[in-house]
C-alpha cells in the first residue's frame, strides 16, 4: 500500500472512534439540557476524552493516520467544547463573556484560513499547546457541571479546580491561536520567497 493511499483511508479504527465521538455530541446536549442528567453527561465527556486519547495512540501505533482523521478528530474536540459551553451557559453555570472569549479565538484564527488556502495549504497541524488547551478545557467542564450542584459536598472543591482549568485552558487556547497565526505568517513568507 502506498503512502498516498494510506493517507486517503477512511475506514480505520481511529476514524471510527472520532466518528462515534461526533455522534455523542447531540446525546451530550440532550442529557445536559433535557433531563439534566449531569452524571451521564459527565460520563459521556469522560468517554469522549478517553477515546480522543485512544484514537491518537492507535493511529500512531498502527500507522492509521489519515487526512480524514486530521479533520474529524479536532472537529469532534471542538464540537464537544462548544456543546459543553452551550450547556453550561444555558444552565447558567458559566457567564456569557467566557463563551465570547473562546468563540472570539475561533473567529480570530478562522480569519487566517483564506490566507492559508490562497497559498495552497488546507490546514495547519495541531501542535502540543492546542492539545494542552483542549485537555484543560475538557477537564474544566465536567468539574464546572459538578460545581453547579449547590449544597453538594463536592461543589466548592470542584468549582475552584474547574475554574482553574478553565482559566488555564482559555489562556492556552488563545496562546495556541496566536502561534497558529505566527505559523501562517511563516508559511506565507516562505511561499513568497519561492
Amino acid at each position: 500500500m502506498s503512502e498516498t493511499s494510506a493517507e486517503d483511508r477512511i475506514w480505520t479504527v481511529p476514524n471510527l472512534l472520532s466518528f462515534l465521538r461526533l455522534l455523542g455530541v447531540p446525546v451530550f446536549l440532550w442529557l445536559v439540557l433535557g433531563p439534566k442528567a449531569d452524571g451521564w453527561a459527565i460520563a459521556l465527556l469522560m468517554v469522549a476524552g478517553f477515546t480522543d486519547w485512544l484514537d491518537g495512540k492507535i493511529a500512531r501505533a498502527w500507522n492509521q493516520t489519515s487526512k480524514l482523521g486530521r479533520i474529524i478528530d479536532p472537529a469532534a474536540d471542538k464540537l464537544y467544547v462548544f456543546a459543553t459551553l452551550l450547556g453550561l451557559v444555558l444552565r447558567e453555570v458559566i457567564p456569557w463573556w467566557l463563551v465570547a472569549i473562546i468563540l472570539a479565538r475561533e473567529l480570530f484564527v478562522g480569519c487566517f484560513f483564506p490566507v492559508l488556502r490562497r497559498y495552497g495549504y488546507k490546514a495547519l497541524p495541531v501542535h502540543f499547546l492546542g492539545k494542552a488547551a483542549m485537555a484543560n478545557l475538557m477537564y474544566a467542564f465536567p468539574l464546572l457541571f459538578l460545581a453547579s450542584h449547590a449544597g453538594a459536598w463536592y461543589a466548592g472543591f470542584t468549582q475552584v479546580i474547574g475554574w482553574a482549568f478553565t482559566i488555564w485552558g482559555t489562556g492556552l487556547y488563545w496562546w495556541a491561536g496566536v502561534l497558529y497565526v505566527v505559523q501562517v505568517r511563516q508559511l506565507v513568507a516562505a511561499a513568497k520567497k519561492e
